[in-house]
């Protein structure tokens, strides 16, 4: 009796011992360990420079999810072609989990209008991860143009056409910049950038006019009183420039640019592996001390599923096609 006893002791240890191997590895997999992902280090592509908003926020959504992941993730500028040249490299990267792209409306909604061919589908080459969240975009100025108003800029550069330029250092510049120009009927010369933090010296230093320039570029200098700021291009004013009113509010009717950024990897990523991305993604995102970190670089920080995500990538394509045709610019 006493061996028949110690038989089924033995046998329910097996069984308890097996059970609990079972439910941690299932824990394991649940934190992270997705079929061994990640086992290496991850790479954030960036479509703008080092210095850039979409730079800034992707470093510090870079660290907080390596630190959930337990890896290393690599922050990787490519910037050139309206974002293109990153797209083109991501779409072309292995769909493992291991290239992911922070992207912004400019290779995802603009570029394909603004280039005159893109190497690459912004719907079907990608797997959406999540939104990340807007920028807030606001025109600035070289204190030396006399202008402290919108309609005070626009009657100086119809007094003197073809004297006044702005710059641009992503695709929300351009299309600010030349949308501003055809409704105000004033002549403008363009002077491109790879990236906005250059552009922004250049307008500092009085060799271009203006530019619209996202709050982390342009609001330091605003404050210390070195570029002179005129409106933002969003309908409702920001929270963090509530003086500044909306270029709608100071005449110009109906101007709204909402500029975004979000998460991808490339088409046929597995789909737990975009899951897991997602939530990890989505609790730094929505954790209120990284947010209010973000916001204060003027980037209003928000998540998404992946689904909402995708979806809203077709309707900002049609919307930024109709901005670019509305404006009158010629692919390149």
């Amino acid at each position: 009796m006493a061996g028949l006893l110690c038989i089924l002791v033995k046998s329910l240890l097996r069984v308890l011992v097996a059970g609990s191997a079972t439910l941690l590895g299932v824990a394991a997999n649940a934190q992270g360990n997705v079929s061994g992902y990640p086992n290496r280090p991850i790479t954030f592509i960036v479509p703008f420079g080092p210095g850039s908003t979409t730079d800034t926020v992707s470093r510090i959504v870079a660290q907080h999810l390596g630190t959930a992941l337990n890896q290393t993730i690599v922050v990787e500028n490519k910037p050139g072609a309206n974002g293109a040249i990153a797209a083109a490299y991501v779409a072309r990267a292995a769909p493992d989990g291991y290239t992911v792209f922070m992207s912004t409306n400019s290779p995802h909604s603009a570029a394909p209008s603004l280039n005159k061919s893109v190497p690459y589908d912004p719907v079907k080459d990608f797997a959406a991860i999540s939104r990340i969240g807007s920028f807030t975009l606001m025109l600035v100025l070289n204190p030396e143009v006399p202008a402290k108003s919108i309609p005070e800029l626009i009657a100086y550069a119809k007094a003197n056409p073809g004297q006044l330029s702005f710059a641009s250092g992503n695709t929300s510049g351009v299309v600010a910049g030349e949308t501003f120009k055809a409704w105000a009927g004033i002549n403008l010369v363009h002077v491109p950038y790879r990236s906005a933090p250059p552009a922004v010296n250049d307008v500092l230093g009085g060799r271009v006019s203006m530019m619209f320039t996202d709050l982390t570029s342009g609001l330091p200098q605003v404050k210390a009183n070195k570029l002179r700021a005129l409106a933002v291009t969003r309908m409702q004013r920001s929270t963090l420039v509530p003086d500044l009113p909306t270029l709608h509010e100071a005449g110009v009717t109906g101007f709204d640019m909402d500029s975004w950024m979000g998460m991808f990897v490339p088409a046929n990523t597995p789909p737990e592996i975009v899951t897991l991305l997602n939530a990890e993604t989505r609790k730094i995102i929505d954790n209120p001390e990284i947010k209010a970190q973000i916001g204060t670089l003027g980037f209003e920080a928000f998540s998404s599923t992946p689904g909402e995500l995708g979806e809203f990538v077709k309707v900002q394509l049609v919307k930024w096609t109709k901005m670019i045709r509305d404006a009158g610019i010629e692919p390149e």
